[in-house]
């Protein structure tokens, strides 16, 4: 697959930690290459931006023109994790009251940043063009968010999140953790990842 670099090309980019299986496209834009840890069967799309403190775990897909800025604080993306292409994820943001000034060319003492850590946990799901603000603190287990939302406070485990504001419209099916097992034990051969 000529788009994606090899494994011998993934090790001299000099990652934090590297999985296998890794399809990490020659398109994708990577900053502070030395804080990002990517897990086993990953595959990242064309154009998009990895920066910062970055944790991604197994069996996860971020699609094409994604964003995801883990800052001081970091993302941490847990296994069986889908990002739809266009998502964004913050984990740092600045102040938009007009009480500071922003953006990366002001120093630190005039301005107010925001930083949490941001977790999106095993089995969550994001669709296309959503954001997810440093408040949001990331995604419950289960989470499912619907395309085009904003995501800006905590979730609820195997809620289904969709708008702007995002609120909580229905409840996700727990079959999916069925279908784990299942595919653990035919995939796996039963073992760990």
């Amino acid at each position: 697959m000529q788009g994606f670099y090899s494994n011998l090309e993934l090790k001299k980019l000099g990652f934090k930690n590297l999985g296998n299986n890794i399809f990490l496209s020659k398109k994708v834009s990577i900053y502070g290459i030395e804080q990002i840890s990517i897990g086993s069967n990953v595959r990242i799309d064309d154009f998009t931006i990895l920066s910062g403190n970055i944790q991604i775990g197994s069996f996860v897909h971020i699609g094409a023109c994604s964003q995801i800025v883990g800052a001081e604080s970091g993302v941490i993306i847990k296994d069986f994790v889908s990002i739809s292409s266009g998502v964004k994820i913050y984990a740092s943001s600045d102040d938009y009251s007009g009480n500071s000034l922003t953006n990366p060319l002001i120093p630190t003492q005039y301005k107010n940043i925001t930083q949490e850590q941001i977790t999106l946990c095993k089995h969550s799901i994001i669709g296309s063009n959503s954001v997810l603000l440093p408040n949001s603190k990331g995604l419950a287990f289960g989470v499912s968010v619907g395309a085009l939302s904003l995501v800006m406070r905590p979730t609820k485990p195997f809620g289904i999140y969709f708008g702007i504001p995002a609120k909580e419209i229905a409840k996700r099916s727990k079959d999916i953790l069925k279908l784990e097992e299942d595919f653990k034990k035919n995939f796996m051969g039963g073992g760990e990842f």
